[in-house]
C-alpha cells in the first residue's frame, strides 16, 4: 500500500495548495490513501463540515486533528457523522467523534489513530498506553497502522516513534508546522518524521500573519494572531510505502513543495 500524509492544513492558502497539487501528486506517487491534519483548516481554528466535504471532494480519504479540534463550534454538529474525520484518541471518553478509522482500498486495510502529546500542551490521557491498545485492536483486523502524533516536544514524537517501531507502519508528527529532516525507517520497519509541516502561507510564521507574530515577540504584549488569504503557499507531506502481508514500511521520503522548492513531476 502506498499512503501520502499531508501536514496541517492552515486556512484558505493550505486548501488551495492541497486541490493545487494533490492531483500532480496522485500522478506522480499513486497513492492507495491519502490522509491529511485538518484542524488548522478553517482560518487556523478547527474544521467545518463544510471544509471537511470539500477535503473528501478533492482527493483526501482520512483527515487527522489535534489541539484544535474544537475551535470551530461546528464540529459538534457533524464529527459523529463524519466517517473518516478522526480527533486524538487520547481525548477524554466523553469527547464525541473517534480517535482511529480503518479505510480499505484494494483488499487492503489500513488502520489510522490519531493522538495528543501531553507536554506543554493540554493534558489528556497518556498517548502511549492508548496506543498500545489501539494498535492491538487495530492488529485484529491488519498489520497495516498509520499514526498521526499531534505533540509540541521533539522528544516526546521520537518517543512514541521507537515505542512503537516494529508495531506500526508509520509515526509521522505534526502541530510544530515546520518539516524536519530526520525522515526514517527504524530497524523494526516503522517510517518516522518528527514532523511533517505545515500546508498553507509560505511567507508567513507558521501559517499567521508574521507582523503581529514579530510585534508579540519584540513587546511581549498580546497580540491577535490571523491567518492571510492570499499570498504564496507551501505543501509538506510524506510519503510511505508498504509492505501490505507484513505492515513494514518499504520507503518513505519526504514531500515539500513551494516556489523555492518547486513540484518535480
Amino acid at each position: 500500500m502506498k499512503v501520502i500524509f499531508i501536514g496541517d492544513i492552515v486556512g484558505s492558502i493550505g486548501r488551495e495548495a492541497v486541490e493545487k497539487y494533490l492531483p500532480r501528486l496522485k500522478k506522480k506517487y499513486t497513492p492507495d490513501v491519502v490522509i491529511a491534519n485538518g484542524e488548522n483548516a478553517a482560518a487556523g481554528r478547527g474544521i467545518t463540515q463544510k471544509i471537511y466535504q470539500q477535503l473528501l471532494q478533492v482527493g483526501v480519504d482520512v483527515i487527522t486533528m489535534g489541539n484544535h479540534t474544537w475551535d470551530n463550534k461546528d464540529i459538534y454538529e457533524f464529527i459523529d457523522d463524519a466517517e473518516y474525520l478522526i480527533r486524538p484518541a487520547n481525548f477524554s471518553e466523553e469527547a464525541p467523534g473517534k480517535g482511529m478509522v480503518q479505510i480499505t482500498k484494494n483488499g487492503v486495510t489500513l488502520t489510522v489513530i490519531n493522538l495528543h502529546g501531553r507536554v506543554f500542551l493540554p493534558p489528556h490521557e497518556d498517548p502511549f498506553a492508548m496506543a498500545d491498545a489501539l494498535v492491538a485492536e487495530a492488529h485484529k483486523t491488519s498489520p497495516l497502522v498509520f499514526v498521526d502524533f499531534h505533540a509540541e516536544v521533539t522528544s516526546e514524537k521520537i518517543a512514541l516513534g521507537w515505542h512503537l517501531d516494529g508495531r506500526v507502519s508509520a509515526v509521522v508528527g505534526t502541530h510544530t508546522h515546520v518539516q524536519t529532516a530526520d525522515s526514517r525507517i527504524y530497524p523494526g520497519g516503522t517510517a518516522y518524521i518528527t514532523d511533517v509541516g505545515m500546508t498553507g502561507p509560505y511567507d508567513e510564521i507558521l501559517g499567521m500573519k508574521k507582523e503581529s507574530v514579530i510585534y508579540k515577540f519584540k513587546t511581549n504584549l498580546p497580540s491577535r494572531f490571523e491567518v492571510p488569504k492570499d499570498g504564496r503557499e507551501v505543501l509538506s507531506g510524506f510519503y510511505v510505502e508498504i509492505d501490505d502481508q507484513t505492515g513494514k514500511a518499504l520507503h518513505c521520503e519526504r514531500i515539500y513543495i513551494n516556489e523555492d522548492y518547486p513540484f518535480q513531476g
